[in-house]
């Protein structure tokens, strides 16, 4: 079966292709012998009743300085696609809500990966919330009282904006830390959206791990150890992965929510747990499956695709 596969990426020539998750998928998609074509958030359109975008073909190679080659761009309807890999980082703002909007037009007559409503619905920080005995002690708020009350109780806290990524914004409040004030006024003034505070959960130290599902099915996972004095355990600010295999209680993470994600057509998904309590549910964007790879010898992006043409079929 050959496809015709456009991807909804950030900028190709910034990637990371030793750790980029999309990069991975395109790779699989072209050794499958799958047309793959390439186009940014900004360059998609609804017109005349039809869902667009301006693509060009692309091929992919892992050659460093020279990972990519486009062909011309042309104003494409996306119905003319077989898959759509809805794959650009959030955040997961109005921007990216839209394209959320547009791509369901076109989907399931072209399958989107992951199904873009469900996307929107389903925010990381939020998502998760459907599974609260399954994470730690969490609050989702802008009142400050509620804040101060929190931190009171627990006493070490995390607090982190409720749409960022990657880590950014994430401080880690110990005990008789006087910074919370100036920490709220900075993130009201940033956002209008709520926060999200955390217990500090102390087995962070012994890693912040990385399970992937494939159509609610975990196939891998990689554990990500902070850095000394490094409260994230985030790759790219000092995280170093670990191989890891999967917990009786992580399992019994994965087989609660997997028949939540293969319902609401989530094919490829990120969750985090740290000492057995899962603190996301990533769905937009998830990333891991190269460095899994890398330590298990699998082929994650393998059983992705495999998973998109049974679905295509």
């Amino acid at each position: 079966m050959s496809l015709k596969v456009a991807v909804q990426m950030d900028p190709i020539h910034l990637i990371d292709i030793d750790a980029d998750s999309t990069f991975a998928l395109m790779l699989e998609a072209s050794k499958r012998g799958h047309d793959l074509y390439y186009y940014m958030p900004g360059e998609l359109a609804w017109a005349g009743g039809t869902v667009r975008a301006r693509m060009r073909p692309v091929a992919v190679r892992r050659e460093h300085g020279d990972h990519y080659e486009l062909g011309d761009d042309t104003v494409v309807d996306l119905t003319s696609m077989d898959v759509v890999l809805l794959r650009q980082d959030p955040p997961y703002d109005m921007s990216y809500l839209t394209t959320t909007w547009l791509l369901e037009r076109v989907h399931p007559k072209t399958l989107v990966v992951n199904d873009p409503a469900e996307v929107r619905n389903a925010p990381e920080k939020i998502f998760v919330t459907r599974f609260a005995d399954l994470m730690p002690e969490t609050l989702i708020t802008r009142d400050e009282a509620m804040i101060r009350d929190f931190y009171r109780e627990h006493g070490d806290i995390i607090i982190k904006p409720l749409y960022g990524n990657g880590g950014a914004g994430v401080f880690h409040l110990k005990p008789g830390d006087d910074n919370l004030s100036s920490l709220l006024e900075t993130f009201f003034q940033m956002f209008r959206e709520p926060v999200i505070a955390q217990r500090f959960l102390p087995d962070v130290r012994k890693g912040d791990k990385r399970i992937i599902l494939v159509d609610g099915e975990p196939v891998g996972a990689i554990n990500r150890v902070p850095a000394e004095g490094e409260a994230r355990s985030n790759m790219h600010v000092g995280g170093t992965p670990l191989k890891s295999e999967l917990t009786e209680r992580e399992q019994e993470i994965c087989a609660r929510i997997g028949p939540e994600l293969r319902a609401r057509g989530m094919i490829f998904v990120g969750i985090d747990v740290i000492g057995g309590l899962m603190t996301e549910i990533n769905v937009t964007s998830p990333t891991g499956i190269q460095e899994i790879d890398r330590y298990d010898g699998s082929n994650l992006s393998g059983l992705i695709w495999d998973a998109i043409e049974a679905k295509v079929r």
